[in-house]
């Protein structure tokens, strides 16, 4: 199943952290904070720990993270609105 992992986290090293642990674990970037990935329950526990991980490390300010399970269906009916053509043109693939 596809999930959506978006994070708002004001700490620079934390946030790093989760974004290097997230592309680590096979999920792409599709905006600075959101990150899109496919994952069995057994990855997906994997991710989890991982970031639960980082949070226990957790210093001043917001730590704040969720994870949003998507049907490949629902992927297919997003709207795409951006000022790059090439987004607009991009067909099935996995990327934005």
């Amino acid at each position: 199943m596809l999930f959506l992992v978006f994070y708002d986290i004001t700490d620079n090293e934390l946030r790093n952290r989760v974004s290097s642990l997230l592309k680590q674990k096979g999920l792409e970037r599709v905006q600075l904070s959101v990150f899109l990935g496919d994952l069995n329950s057994s990855r997906l526990r994997d991710v989890e720990a991982g970031l639960r991980m980082i949070r226990k490390r957790k210093g001043e300010g917001r730590f704040f993270i969720l994870i949003v399970p998507i049907t490949e269906n629902q992927f297919k009916q997003r709207i795409i609105i951006s000022d790059e053509k090439e987004d607009e043109e991009k067909e099935e693939g996995i990327i934005w």
